[in-house]
């Protein structure tokens, strides 16, 4: 098996560059150590994507589960709403939802998992803006999907309202 804690990375959460590791960045070495590491990311994620309480235990779910019970009661079921809504859309043949984030992608998978969210997002709607941006991730949206879907952003800065006109 991959040997994670020796690969050169660093595991310290509070450090801003998650991913990065020793060495040469940008290295065939470091990019194929790089390559493994968002592979195995992507199969957890696609393994608990509908099930997050069978990746952190039984008994962290029971309490994320009452935490989020009240996180909902204190924001008028604010989720709910919004995973109903989200589950409108992606029950559409012909409609995705994507999300784009300034948080950096390890911790925004995460996010989605811990919220319940992974059944309407597919892992490769997932852009994280952290480095490049959330116009450029705007822009690889359009690129990918084209110009002729119909987009709709939800958020509340500056950004989506630039990318809504567009």
């Amino acid at each position: 098996t991959y040997n994670f804690a020796a690969d050169g990375f660093h595991a310290a959460a509070t450090n801003a560059n998650l991913c990065l590791a020793t060495g040469v960045r940008g290295g065939v070495d470091w990019m194929r150590k790089l390559a493994f590491r968002y592979r195995r990311i992507k199969e957890i994620y696609n393994s608990y994507r509908t099930n997050v309480g069978g990746l952190i235990g039984p008994q962290k779910r029971d309490t994320w589960v009452q935490l989020r019970q009240e996180i909902e009661t204190l924001t008028d079921n604010w989720l709910t709403l919004a995973l109903k809504s989200l589950s409108i859309i992606n029950s559409r043949s012909n409609c995705v939802n994507v999300l784009v984030t300034t948080t950096q992608l390890v911790p925004a998978l995460a996010k989605v998992l811990l919220y319940g969210l992974g059944g309407v997002f597919s892992i490769e709607n997932i852009y994280s803006a952290t480095k490049i941006g959330k116009e450029s991730c705007f822009e690889r949206v359009v690129s990918r999907f084209g110009r002729k879907c119909t987009y709709v952003v939800v958020g509340d800065g500056r950004d989506e309202e630039s990318a809504a006109k567009q």
